[in-house]
């Protein structure tokens, strides 16, 4: 008997390939009631693709490379480049409403790409409006059994590999569900920060539950803070898509002068680290920072980028007229579980696409618009690749002990706490803080997944004794000669937690 791929999240990344598997059968495990909670709804910019008579995946590619700072693998940046425009084009026939400029496609531009190459929908609504159209497509599929609001609690497995998720119910009732091959599809960990672009409840749980499981996590210390989130006191903090920044808005002080001019020879479409570490430069100096869109942009704000100006209204700050102020929140998890081009772990039967994934494709940096076409194409690589498996007749493994839920309260001291110490920049001293905090919390509240994701973000970060791309340390601000990778197990963050002299101070 042929057992169903269950496939766990329903952004981008997971509804893609759950159309992509057809005729398979496929358990979809949508966490949130479907079309909430996904970060890729919110997602503004668009889908970065070679579309345009002046570029080629060959341009894309390098792109993708140099911004990665060193750490980009090449074969996943190829991949990516080369993929990227079919599933555009698959997308549009499917019903997505790309702009269009007659026969052509209307691009935009975003820092660090050498060309006009992403795909929008009304200036800032890509995502919603990819969501809205994969959504349709998945309600109509015959071969996708929708679990709507049902969230994989833990993996199930045995000596062979994944058998499957321990699933809670919308109720909180639990039941396991045995699958010929498991998908994670569950984002990022944005949620882990005060400060923050994504759904809260985005916090890393892929990386804790593969990990439980044996998988191996990647680069987990590289998080990617935008550059340009309102700056309102919000929660989460509306996104300035960088594409105002392509269209010619400024980043300035409150005197109105162009900052980032003297930072970088690109000004404001310099690569995202650094666009992030001096807007936050300039908030600490109590100058502020501003994104000035009246002269780029000014009374057409509405009609071109009606998400953002919907967010600034809502804030009471008209941006055709006034200044936004920004601030870096985080917003990309660029490390994750460790993955080939094709989506497989180091577990038989377990795979993992999108944002929860780490193939290497971004490095130390992502690339701007990158996220939802690794969404779309690794997708498309798993459902292609994944193998035929036949139920072994066994018993559904044992289901494991479910982790404890983090309390409220204490998820708001945990994101405080990380925004502070492991945020835009980061220093050895106060991360061992925030280990000691979150050894606390663990022995107050028990291991939830929240604080085991955490735990190898600050690991990662703590063990990663230079600055490189979106991982920036005060003590440690020379980038090493030799890029590599992080890897860990469970086991290897076991080790380095109960070792008295877990952490080194930086050599001088």
């Amino acid at each position: 008997m042929t057992r169903p791929v269950l496939i766990c999240g329903a952004g981008i990344a997971g509804l893609w390939a759950a159309l992509k598997l057809a005729p398979r059968p496929v358990v979809l495990l949508t966490g949130a009631p479907l079309g909430e909670g996904a970060a890729s709804g919110w997602a503004q910019g668009g889908v970065a693709a070679a579309l345009a008579d002046d570029d080629s995946a060959a341009l894309h590619t390098a792109d993708t490379v140099t911004a990665g700072a060193g750490l980009v693998d090449a074969d996943a940046a190829r991949a990516l480049a080369e993929g990227a425009a079919q599933e555009v084009r698959e997308l549009a026939a499917l019903g997505a409403p790309f702009e269009r400029r007659g026969e052509a496609w209307s691009l935009s531009r975003e820092a660090a790409h050498a060309r006009h190459r992403v795909a929008r929908v009304k200036g800032d609504g890509a995502g919603a409006a990819i969501m809205s159209t994969l959504i349709a497509a998945v309600r109509r599929a015959p071969h996708i059994e929708i679990r709507n609001g049902w969230k994989a609690a833990a993996l199930l497995g045995d000596a062979a590999g994944c058998t499957g998720v321990l699933a809670r119910s919308p109720d909180g009732q639990t039941e396991a569900i045995e699958a010929g091959a498991t998908i994670l599809a569950m984002g990022g960990a944005g949620g882990l920060f005060a400060l923050t672009t994504t759904p809260a409840g985005a916090q890393g749980q892929a990386m804790a539950m593969a990990a439980r499981l044996g998988a191996v996590i990647q680069d987990p210390e590289f998080v990617q803070f935008h550059p340009t989130a309102l700056n309102a006191g919000l929660d989460p903090a509306p996104l300035c898509t960088e594409a105002l920044r392509g269209e010619g808005a400024t980043l300035v002080d409150r005197t109105g002068h162009r900052f980032m001019k003297a930072v970088h020879a690109d000004a404001e479409l310099a690569p995202r680290d650094v666009v992030a570490r001096a807007v936050h430069r300039q908030n600490l100096s109590g100058k502020g920072a501003f994104l000035d869109c009246r002269t780029a942009i000014g009374a057409a704000f509405p009609e071109e980028f009606p998400a953002v100006f919907a967010a600034c209204m809502q804030a009471g700050i008209d941006p055709r007229r006034e200044l936004i102020p920004v601030a870096p929140t985080a917003h990309y998890h660029m490390g994750g579980v460790m993955t080939d081009i094709d989506g497989a772990t180091s577990i038989p039967g377990l795979y993992a696409i999108g944002e929860c994934a780490s193939t290497g494709l971004h490095g130390a940096n992502r690339l701007a618009s990158n996220s939802l076409a690794e969404g779309l194409v690794s997708a498309a690589r798993v459902a292609r690749a994944l193998p035929e498996r036949k139920s072994s007749g066994n018993a559904v493994a044992p289901a494991p002990d479910l982790p404890p839920e983090l309390p409220a309260d204490a998820l708001a001291t945990l994101r405080a706490a990380m925004s502070r110490a492991c945020g835009v920049e980061r220093n050895g001293g106060a991360m061992v803080q925030l280990c000691d905090l979150i050894d606390g919390l663990v022995r107050t509240h028990g291991d939830a997944d929240a604080l085991l994701a955490a735990r190898f973000i600050v690991t990662g970060a703590l063990n990663r004794n230079e600055s490189r791309g979106g991982h920036f340390r005060t003590d440690c601000p020379a980038t090493d000669t030799v890029a590599q990778h992080s890897r860990m197990t469970l086991a290897d963050l076991a080790a380095s937690t109960t070792s008295p002299a877990r952490y080194r101070e930086p050599a001088e």
